[in-house]
């Protein structure tokens, strides 16, 4: 008669593998990754699992949908080594990472908040070079330097449409007007989003013909959703990590 896994405490890789939808392959490749703590072996050179191993699992699948696969595996591999404090380093940089997040959607949001009708170059600016400042507008240099970005940046930027300088008549030197910095400011914000520039461009676009929120109103939301669910699924991740080191703690 076939015995029960959960009563005899040993586990096959497929009673691992049903209880997440996953391959016994899956399970297979995660113990090689260190992810799960050795298998032990049948006589025959079966492996088999605990209810350990099946801790084990459950916690880093728990895991990556807040830390992602990179920072999951680290973290599994540094507790199945007996090193938590490296375990609790790696779940604390991707706690400080979110909280960044969020300052940088409220950054964003700020931005959009301060939106302005902007200026043009005043008529007949002195010319300056392309590093510096003038009462029309700003320069290459300076805005570069306001938004912590190379000058290269700006300039990728605006063959992408996100910023939109005009030139200087006679030196044909960038003139970025009030306009252009919002701009350039939101493309920063948004790329620290994890925005690409294909999808920041239209957004762009349409703030300028709106000159409002509305535009980035959806955006904003799925914004702050992905937020939410990241910390929510970082919440249960550290209930699962938990259950596990104390599961290792009573021993397998």
């Amino acid at each position: 008669m076939r015995q029960n896994p959960q009563t005899t405490g040993r586990l096959r890789p497929i009673d691992l593998a049903r209880r997440h939808g996953l391959s016994t392959q899956a399970v297979r490749n995660y113990e090689a990754a260190g992810i799960l703590p050795a298998a032990g072996r049948t006589a025959h050179g079966y492996r088999t699992y605990a209810p350990l191993h099946a801790h084990a699992l459950a916690a880093f699948l728990a895991l990556v949908p807040g830390h992602g696969h990179g920072a999951a595996t680290s973290i599994m591999r540094a507790v199945n080594r007996d090193d938590p404090e490296e375990a609790f380093r790696i779940v604390d940089e991707s706690h400080a990472q979110l909280l960044e997040d969020r300052r940088t959607l409220q950054a964003v949001e700020r931005a959009l908040r301060d939106l302005g009708p902007g200026a043009a170059p005043a008529p007949g600016a002195a010319p300056a070079p392309d590093d510096a400042s003038s009462p029309g507008g700003m320069f290459v240099g300076p805005l570069a330097g306001k938004l912590g970005i190379g000058p290269a940046t700006l300039r990728k930027w605006e063959r992408a449409g996100l910023v939109t300088p005009s030139r200087d008549p006679r030196t044909g030197y960038r003139v970025y007007a009030d306009t252009d910095v919002r701009d350039a400011g939101l493309a920063h914000q948004l790329r620290r989003g994890g925005y690409r520039l294909d999808q920041i461009a239209p957004l762009i676009a349409q703030v300028r013909a709106a000159g409002g929120l509305e535009p980035l109103a959806a955006a904003l939301r799925d914004w702050h959703a992905r937020l939410a669910a990241r910390g929510r699924a970082m919440l249960a991740g550290a209930a699962e990590l938990d259950a596990y080191l104390r599961h290792a703690d009573d021993g397998p």
